[in-house]
């Protein structure tokens, strides 16, 4: 999916200079990365703010057009205001379509309802992770990554070594580690339940009688 956005260059930087950028509705921001030097920018607040909402904005190779001209970036961080709708500042990154980026991509969770640990066990899916770092070339990049549910039942977990990876792509982890991605709990309620029901039965159930006494040996 080809997602462009506009961005233009700006001259006045510091705090002074960004607060009254945007007051008039635009939003500050960096892009950085490859051979060239840092560039200040700025973008119109209402479009990147609407563009934020994509889910795809945040994991995908994105094309800025500036001055004329078209160029692939990353999207590295964004700054919001603590409590109004509003992009303070954003930070993008330069790419280069010869060399590897390390990004991380959503996970995608399907069958879950066609599992036997949700379908016919009564268990809940545990969303353990909801993006993973992968590595690749930019023309390799994923929009998502699935995690299918249908084969786990309750008590079960699955691994990020599980996952079904297109090719080019591979999951970076670190020590070798294999983390869990997804799992399928047994609900506390019930868990309780049968806690409840078991010493329930314990309790009405009848003690033992006492052993009786060994006859006494005839003479």
């Amino acid at each position: 999916m080809l997602i462009e956005f506009n961005a233009q260059k700006r001259t006045l930087q510091g705090t002074g200079a960004s607060r009254r950028l945007r007051r008039t509705g635009r939003v500050p921001g960096i892009l950085y990365g490859g051979e060239k030097t840092p560039e200040a920018l700025d973008f119109d607040h209402n479009e990147i703010f609407h563009k934020l909402k994509q889910e795809t904005f945040h994991a995908s190779v994105l094309t800025m057009v500036m001055d004329g001209g078209k160029q692939s970036v990353l999207l590295r961080d964004v700054q919001m205001h603590p409590f109004k709708r509003q992009v303070l500042h954003l930070d993008f990154q330069r790419v280069d379509a010869t060399h590897k980026i390390t990004t991380r991509v959503p996970l995608h969770f399907i069958n879950a309802e066609l599992s036997p640990g949700v379908k016919m066990q009564g268990g809940i899916v545990s969303h353990v992770m909801n993006e993973i770092e992968v590595r690749c070339l930019p023309g390799d990049l994923p929009e998502f990554l699935e995690v299918d549910l249908k084969d786990v039942s309750t008590g079960q977990s699955v691994h990020l070594s599980a996952l079904k990876l297109p090719d080019g792509v591979e999951a970076v982890t670190h020590r070798g580690e294999d983390p869990v991605v997804a799992a399928i709990n047994v609900p506390r309620s019930a868990v309780a339940e049968e806690t409840a029901a078991a010493a329930e039965q314990a309790a009405a159930a009848p003690a033992a009688a006492p052993a009786a006494a060994p006859a006494p040996e005839k003479k």
